[in-house]
C-alpha cells in the first residue's frame, strides 16, 4: 500500500498522467489507418485489381496485328510465280508530330523535315504539308513498301510521332511474261485481276496478335506475348510450264512487232488433261513496275476479247455434215465459178475450185463450199455442234473476265446469208480461250473437258459430244490442211500437225472493214497421239501479209513445236509428207470410207 501511495505521489510530482490517454488515443488511431491503408492496397492489388491493371494497360499496353504472308504461286513444275517479300511501312502520329497532345510543361517538339524527307525519299516540304494538312487525325502513311534497312534509317531519326510496321510486297519472277494470268495484288495485297483476285480467299493468310508494352512517348519497351499466331496463306500450283509461257510470250511478241499487229493472243492446252499450258497476251506490261502501265495493256486478251472466228470454225461445220449422214469425205461440191450467189448477197472464194470434194472444201477453205452444205444442212445442225463443243458458253476455267461470246439464237426463219455465213465464221463469237476449248474436243478424240488454269491431280472423265469416227474423218482433213492447203507455214519438223487458218475482217460502225484483219491458226500435235492444242490470234494485222496462214500459223509451228521438245514428245516414226496416207488408210479401214486425193 504504501509502494502504490509513493507511485501515485511520483506521478502528481511529474505531471504524466494527464497525456498517457491521448498516448493511447494517438497509437489507436494510427493503428487504425494503417488497417485502413492496408486493407485499401489489399482492395486495390488483390480483391479488386482489373480496373487498376486496365487503367494502366490502357496507357502502356497495345495490341497489334502480326502480318500473315501471302500464299506463294507456283508453276506445274514448282517455280514461283508470285511470292512475297517482307517490307516496311513508315507511319506517323500527326498530333504527336505538331504536339498537339503536349502537357503544359512539355516543349513542342522540333522535326527536322530535310533528314526526315531525305530518308523517305519524298520532297521535305511534301512531309510537311502532308502532316499539316492530317493534323487532327492520329494515323497516316508517310511511306509504304520500304525495304527494312530503308526504314531503319528512317526511324534512326528519332522522329517524335514517326514509327513502322510490317507489311509484304508481292513480287512477281517472271513479270509481264505471266502477268494476265497469275494477276496482281495492292499495296494491301489484296488480289486485284487475274489468279490473284479469283483465289484470293485461299491466298490470303490470317493475320495474329501480340501484346506490346510501350512508353508514354508510344516507343517499344518490350514484347509482352503473342496471342494469336500468324497463319500464312495457301500455295496454289496452276497448270502452266514457266518454259513453255517464256517460249509462246517471246514468239508472239515478236509476230505482233513484226506484222504491225494492234494485239495478239496465245493459249496451249493439255489435250490429255484440260490443262492450260500456256495462256499470253501481247501487249503486256511488268507488275513490278507499275509507273508505266498503260490502261490497254491490263486487257488478259485471251479470255476477254471477242471476236468473229472465221475460217477456223469451218472444221466443225464440215463435222456437222458428216454427223447427218449425208455427206463423206468423198462428196463432190460444186463450187464453180467460185462466187455464189446468196439473196443479195455474194459468198467468194479466192479462186475458182470448181467441183471438188468435202476434204479439199475443208483443205481450200473453200466458202462456197461450205456455205452449200450449210444451206442444205440448215443452222440448227450447226449450232448444235457449236455448243457442243463449248461456244457460247465460258469454259469452265474460273479465269476472271472470261467471256461467254455469242452464238444467234435458235429462230424458225433464217435468212440464207445468215445460214450460209455461219459456216465459216461470220455471225458468232468467241475468244481465243473457247476456240482452244474447241479444238482441244477435236484433239481429245470427241470429249469434252472443262479447262483449266491449275494444276489436276485427277483428270476429269470428260463427256463425249463428237463420235470417234466423225473426229477421225475431220482430223484426216484439217491434217491436210496443213500437208497441202493454206497451212503449210504450221508444219513442224518430225511431227505431224492438224490445224485450220483462219482470215476475218474486222467489224466497223458501217458494216466490215476491208482493210482491218484477224488473222488465226487453230490446230494440234501431233496428229497420231495428241498432246498440245496450241491457238494463235493476231488481231488488227497490219501490210499486206495478213492471212492466217502467213502470220499465224508461223507462230504456232515456233511454240508448239519448242514445247513438243521440250515436253520429250516422241517425233512422230514417219515423216509430215507421208503422214496423210498413212492416216487416211486407217480411217479406210475403220470406217470403210472413201478418201479421194482430191486437187489444189
Amino acid at each position: 500500500m504504501k509502494n502504490n501511495k509513493n507511485t501515485d505521489v511520483r506521478k502528481k510530482k511529474t505531471g504524466m498522467a494527464p497525456y498517457m490517454g491521448r498516448l493511447y488515443l494517438i497509437f489507436a488511431v494510427f493503428a487504425f489507418a494503417v488497417s485502413i491503408i492496408g486493407w485499401k492496397l489489399s482492395d486495390l492489388q488483390v480483391v479488386n485489381n482489373e480496373r487498376l491493371q486496365g487503367e494502366g494497360d490502357k496507357r502502356q499496353v497495345r495490341y497489334e496485328t502480326v502480318a500473315a504472308h501471302r500464299g506463294i504461286i507456283l508453276d506445274r513444275n514448282g517455280r514461283p510465280l508470285a511470292v512475297s517479300t517482307p517490307m516496311m511501312a513508315i507511319w506517323a502520329n500527326p498530333k504527336e508530330m505538331l504536339g498537339k497532345n503536349l502537357k503544359p510543361d512539355e516543349d513542342v517538339p522540333v522535326i527536322d523535315w530535310h533528314g526526315l524527307g531525305r530518308q523517305l525519299g519524298i520532297k521535305p516540304e511534301d512531309v510537311r504539308q502532308k502532316v499539316h494538312s492530317y493534323s487532327s487525325k492520329g494515323f497516316i502513311y508517310l511511306r509504304r513498301q520500304m525495304t527494312p534497312a530503308k526504314a531503319a534509317a528512317v526511324l534512326d531519326l528519332d522522329v517524335p510521332g514517326v514509327y513502322s510496321r510490317e507489311e509484304s510486297k508481292r513480287y512477281y519472277p517472271a513479270g509481264e511474261v505471266t502477268t494476265h494470268l497469275v494477276g496482281f495484288t495492292n499495296l494491301d495485297e489484296k488480289g486485284q485481276e487475274g489468279l490473284e483476285l479469283a483465289y484470293d480467299e485461299w491466298l490470303d493468310g490470317k493475320e495474329g496478335e501480340r501484346r506490346i508494352i510501350k512508353d508514354r512517348r508510344n516507343r517499344l519497351v518490350k514484347e509482352a506475348e503473342t496471342i494469336s499466331g500468324a497463319e500464312p496463306g495457301k500455295e496454289l500450283m496452276l497448270s502452266i510450264d514457266l518454259r513453255l509461257q517464256y517460249l509462246a510470250y517471246r514468239e508472239l511478241k515478236q509476230a505482233v512487232q513484226q506484222h504491225g499487229a494492234r494485239s495478239g493472243s496465245l493459249v496451249m492446252v493439255d489435250v490429255k488433261t484440260g490443262e492450260i499450258l500456256a495462256l499470253v497476251n501481247s501487249p503486256s506490261f511488268n507488275p513490278n513496275n507499275r509507273k508505266s502501265i498503260k490502261p490497254e495493256t491490263l486487257r488478259n486478251r485471251a479470255v476477254t476479247d471477242i471476236f468473229e472466228p472465221g475460217s477456223v470454225i469451218k472444221p466443225f461445220t464440215i463435222a456437222a455434215a458428216l454427223e447427218s449422214g449425208r455427206y463423206t469425205p468423198g462428196t463432190v461440191i460444186e463450187t464453180s465459178p467460185g462466187v455464189m450467189r446468196v439473196g443479195r448477197n455474194y459468198v467468194r472464194d479466192v479462186r475458182n475450185y470448181g467441183r471438188i470434194d468435202l476434204t479439199t472444201v475443208l483443205t481450200k477453205s473453200s466458202n462456197v463450199g461450205v456455205s452449200r452444205i450449210a444451206l442444205d444442212l440448215g443452222p440448227g445442225s450447226l449450232l448444235e455442234m457449236f455448243e457442243r463443243i463449248g461456244l457460247g458458253a465460258t469454259t469452265g476455267s474460273g479465269i476472271p473476265g472470261e467471256q461467254t461470246g455469242g452464238l444467234p439464237l435458235m429462230r424458225e426463219r433464217w435468212s440464207k446469208i445468215e445460214t450460209a455465213t455461219l459456216a465459216f465464221g461470220y455471225g458468232l463469237s468467241v475468244t481465243p480461250l473457247q476456240l482452244a476449248q474447241a479444238y482441244t474436243v477435236l484433239a481429245a478424240d470427241g470429249i469434252y473437258r472443262p479447262l483449266t488454269p491449275l494444276k489436276r491431280d485427277v483428270v476429269p472423265q470428260g463427256v463425249r459430244v463428237m463420235s470417234s469416227s466423225v473426229v477421225d474423218q475431220v482430223t484426216e482433213m484439217t491434217t491436210r490442211v496443213v500437208t497441202q492447203g493454206t497451212g503449210r507455214r504450221a508444219k513442224i519438223p518430225s511431227y505431224s500437225v492438224a490445224g485450220k487458218t483462219g482470215t476475218v475482217k474486222k467489224v466497223g460502225q458501217q458494216g466490215y472493214l476491208d482493210n482491218r484483219y484477224v488473222a488465226s491458226f487453230a490446230g494440234f500435235a501431233p496428229v497420231k497421239d495428241p498432246r498440245i492444242v496450241t491457238v494463235v490470234i493476231l488481231d488488227d494485222v497490219g501490210g499486206k501479209n495478213y492471212y492466217g496462214g502467213v502470220v499465224a500459223a508461223p507462230v504456232f509451228s515456233k511454240v508448239t513445236g519448242g514445247a513438243l521438245r521440250i515436253l520429250g514428245v516422241k517425233p512422230d516414226e514417219v515423216a509430215q509428207g507421208s503422214q496423210r496416207n498413212i492416216v487416211a488408210k486407217n480411217i479406210v479401214a475403220k470406217n470403210n470410207v472413201t478418201v479421194p486425193n482430191g486437187k489444189g
